[in-house]
């Protein structure tokens, strides 16, 4: 009886030990999805990457790729020619997109423009047309947004008279 005690009271004693929680396990963890951007064809694609993150983690709204901070921008030229005279409009223009950040980034330049006699604003991204897209710009440092373009002209569609650069924002890939 003595020996079969000796043999179960270890076991127990252990038992015990093993099934009580101790702060010594380090802080409460979970595995969730975080959506990152990255830039293929000049547009930006969402792809997920499974993070260890604190238990009390809130996940991020889903907000798209953020702008960069501190960034400024100068238009050295933006001009739209409504008849070139052989049936196509043109824009062309340089905007020299400037980082003073210390860390190189990744992204892709939307402008946001207006025609003449509309009220929208048109936001978009000349990147894929552009003879320089700038999606990669070095810490400290400037890139030269570069396009030209020309449209046949639609006789069913009025074609603006004028067209003016309104704001310019840069967006990040993570």
């Amino acid at each position: 009886m003595k020996k079969s005690f000796s043999l179960i009271l270890p076991l127990l004693v252990f038992g015990l030990m093993s099934s009580c929680s101790s702060t010594d396990d380090g802080p409460c963890t979970k595995m969730m999805p975080i959506e990152h951007y990255k830039i293929v064809n000049n547009q930006f694609e969402t792809y997920n990457v499974t993070e260890e993150v604190a238990c009390d983690f809130v996940a991020p709204e889903t907000t798209g790729p953020l702008p960069l901070k501190n960034f400024t921008y100068e238009v050295i030229y933006f001009t739209f020619i409504p008849d070139t005279s052989q049936k196509t409009s043109q824009l062309k223009f340089e905007i020299k997109l400037n980082n003073p950040n210390g860390y190189s980034v990744e992204g892709l330049a939307f402008l946001t423009t207006k025609a003449s006699g509309d009220s929208f604003e048109y936001y978009g991204n000349y990147s894929k047309l552009a003879s320089i897209s700038c999606n990669k710009i070095a810490a400290n440092s400037s890139c030269i947004l570069t396009f030209d373009q020309e449209y046949p002209l639609n006789p069913e569609v009025e074609t603006p008279t004028s067209m003016s650069l309104v704001n310019v924002t840069y967006l990040v890939a993570n």
